[in-house]
């Protein structure tokens, strides 16, 4: 018998323009989410359990300092009906943090090239650093739950969790996005801080987490309806006390069409490379 010999096999390559990796690159998305989940939670002291304390301040001067436990706000005391509206406002926050650093520091350190050379498509590239924005959220509202569940006099017992759920996961979202399109127009932490500072900390407090709009003068009601931290505020104390001042089907409806809007134009600013490549 004649030995025979396996040819080994050969190398092909794909012809210009034709993806290799077909579909969404799983692997790939996963392991940028996982790198920016890691980024932020070795320092999880900073990241998540002291905004999760400094929320909590704000329970304490509002219920203590003011006298609020004699107040009752929307037929709930008022420290039970401004404690699902700080949650929020801190989960909202800290998935602003958290996705306007990582593009903003690549830029500032040069090494942006590490999120755009990757074999990762402009959605799983944005899919990536907004999910590791909501999943910080996600831990900083659990750790302000878990605080305000041991304080005295609030009752933080979801009644309807489906709300909690989607008013949750828009509102982190949606700052998600708004901290992603922030990375992609700074150039250094100032303009980051600007943002924060005079879009994202004004929206917040006067989203009505301290105080009902039914209270507002007609024009100042009107202008709440602008904000979209409102709908996040109120649907998410709706799924917690189960009264609200705004319809919870609107306020629902309007973030899913706000989280589209600044999806669509973050995919859009990274797809172009706009203030990314030189």
């Amino acid at each position: 018998m004649t030995p025979t010999t396996e040819q080994p096999p050969k190398m092909t390559l794909s012809p210009p323009g034709v993806p290799v990796i077909p579909f969404v690159n799983w692997g790939g998305m996963t392991a940028l989410y996982v790198k920016e989940v890691r980024r932020f939670f070795k320092v999880q002291l900073q990241t998540i359990w002291a905004p999760a304390i400094t929320t909590l301040l704000f329970l304490v001067i509002f219920t203590v300092a003011l006298g609020g436990g004699e107040r009752t706000v929307l037929g709930r005391p008022f420290a039970t009906f401004v404690a699902p509206g700080l949650i929020v406002m801190g989960m909202m926050q800290n998935a602003f943090a958290n996705a306007s650093f990582s593009l903003l520091v690549g830029k500032m350190q040069g090494t942006i090239v590490d999120y755009l050379m990757p074999p990762l498509s402009t959605g799983e590239l944005v899919a990536g650093l907004v999910g590791a924005a909501v999943t910080r959220a996600i831990l900083v509202g659990f750790a302000v739950w878990l605080a305000m569940a041991f304080w005295p006099g609030v009752q933080i017992v979801p009644h309807h969790p489906l709300a909690v759920i989607w008013f949750g996961l828009l509102g982190a979202s949606m700052l998600g996005f708004l901290g992603l399109l922030t990375s992609i127009w700074a150039d250094k932490f100032d303009h980051a801080a600007a943002v924060t500072n005079f879009v994202v900390a004004p929206l917040s407090l006067l989203s009505g987490t301290f105080y009902s709009i039914e209270s507002l003068h007609g024009v100042f009601q009107t202008l709440s309806h602008l904000n979209p931290f409102f709908y996040v505020i109120s649907g998410f104390r709706y799924g917690f006390i189960g009264t609200t001042d705004s319809p919870v089907l609107l306020g629902g409806l309007v973030l899913l069409g706000v989280n589209v809007a600044l999806g669509a134009l973050c995919y859009t600013l990274i797809r172009k490379g706009w203030r990314l490549k030189s």
